[in-house]
């Protein structure tokens, strides 16, 4: 249904589209005058009031169109049913009526069940046509109204304008309130952690085993929420990334920017870039099915253990991952290093090697830092690689072949199951998240104000 709703709504604001152009150049040529506004913004100005106002109602109709029929159907059930139920009893009852209309029928419901199922599905298609004839109503009225408004002398500009404005701010607005939002729900379950679990233990506790009992007959570590083998292992990790990611990075930016061709550079650069458009998943097996199995192969050749899942295999499929982040923005700062201080340096008698180590290098260390750093921000935030190559018991260890967890694993590791929400073991998920969260915003401000003062000593 929703789908039919907006194809609708699209042709009838292409439709007032349409017919706004039409009749501003019918009235310029009836008048035999010049618009104010171009036909085009006469157009825009009614695929405006076509559009907007049916999706805000639209949005608002879905908001609580779940809320008014979920009430409806409760509301029909017979009282002595309903009568006594705790708000978590009768959300479950909605769930179950819910799946039940949807057909996923695992057990025979009761009765009353069906019937408040059947309820809902005529509820439901009844809300959904009734949603697309007072929407498609709205539009055509939006329709009416704007291209009443239209005239010669309409400043059809300004308020296609002023609508744009509008649309940019509410998106920016979205994205803080979002942004915000996120960063309250990390901090206020995280909050919820350190008051079952003491901070000190998290931040400077040695092993980190967060297993406990659901129930009394449940057998189940006490639960152990030392933290600092998850940290280090994410370290680990995240520097064997580096290990491999700089030195290809800034070598091969060099490389394109100070040796390579016109012709080889503008083939060679998108190639490279499009390592950062693989999926990670992709990047996961790799490790798994190639890496992995080969970093095994040669460590029984020389007399190594190496486990099945190692914090090798999976930084240095990383590393490979971030290898664009820093090449392009090397490139980016040494190109960006005046043409001046290359020719200085040659009529000083430099050669190319002299003149990019202690020329170009030293002048663009700026950018190639922020770039770096902001590579290290998105190793440490990796989680697809990690999940799948990665060990996932935390052990306290800087041995790379051995098998060591990251914050991003037991963030995925936490949240699988049944476990209660209001548990430490679900909640210690947030309080990872809030320490990542902070240690890549930390790395971002930084590389950002390295970049930034890269920028400014140079435009």
């Amino acid at each position: 249904m929703l789908t039919t709703l907006f194809i609708c709504l699209v042709a009838v604001a292409a439709a007032g589209y349409f017919f706004g152009q039409r009749k501003a150049r019918g009235l310029a040529a009836s008048q035999n005058t010049r618009l104010h506004s171009l036909p085009g913004y006469h157009g825009a100005y009614v695929a405006f009031w076509v559009g907007l106002p049916s999706l805000v109602l639209v949005l608002f109709w879905l908001l609580f169109q779940d809320a008014v029929v979920e009430g409806l159907v409760i509301s029909a059930i017979p009282a002595e049913i309903t009568q006594g139920m705790s708000g978590n009893r009768i959300d479950l009852l909605i769930s179950e009526i819910k799946s039940v209309a949807a057909g996923r029928i695992f057990v025979e419901p009761q009765p009353y069940v069906l019937e408040a199922a059947a309820h809902y599905n005529i509820l439901n298609n009844t809300a959904e046509k009734a949603m697309l004839v007072v929407v498609l109503a709205l539009a055509i009225l939006g329709l009416g109204y704007a291209r009443r408004n239209l005239s010669v002398d309409f400043r059809a500009r300004q308020k296609v304008g002023l609508t744009m404005d509008g649309l940019m701010i509410l998106c920016s607005v979205i994205a803080i309130v979002t942004t915000l939002g996120i960063i309250a729900s990390l901090l206020f379950e995280a909050i919820r952690f350190f008051e079952k679990v003491p901070v000190g233990e998290f931040f400077f506790g040695l092993s980190w085993e967060p297993q406990i009992a659901i129930r009394a007959d449940q057998v189940a570590g006490t639960g152990a929420f030392g933290a600092v083998p998850v940290f280090t292992g994410t370290l680990l990790i995240a520097a064997i990334a580096m290990a491999v990611a700089i030195p290809i990075g800034l070598f091969s930016a060099i490389y394109l920017t100070e040796y390579a061709g016109d012709r080889f550079r503008s083939v060679i650069k998108p190639v490279l870039e499009m390592l950062a458009g693989v999926p990670t998943v992709v990047y996961g097996f790799f490790a798994v099915l190639t890496v992995a199995p080969a970093l095994r192969q040669a460590g029984a050749a020389v007399g190594l253990d190496v486990a099945p899942n190692s914090a090798l295999a999976a930084g240095a499929v990383m590393g490979i991952m971030i290898i664009p982040f820093i090449s392009s923005l090397s490139d980016d700062a040494i190109t960006a290093v005046p043409r001046a201080m290359r020719d200085g340096s040659y009529a000083m008698g430099a050669t190319k090697a002299e003149t990019i180590m202690r020329v170009l290098l030293p002048a663009a260390l700026p950018g190639i830092v922020g770039g770096i750093l902001l590579a290290v921000s998105r190793a440490i935030g990796e989680t697809m690689i990690v999940v799948m190559a990665a060990g996932l018991i935390a052990k306290l260890t800087a041995n790379p072949l051995d098998a060591v967890t990251t914050v991003t694993v037991q963030i995925v590791t936490l949240l699988i199951g049944d476990t209660e929400f209001d548990n430490p073991k679900t909640l210690a998920a947030f309080a990872l998240g809030l320490v990542l969260f902070i240690a890549t915003l930390l790395l971002n401000i930084v590389a950002l104000r390295v970049v930034q003062k890269y920028r400014e000593r140079y435009e």
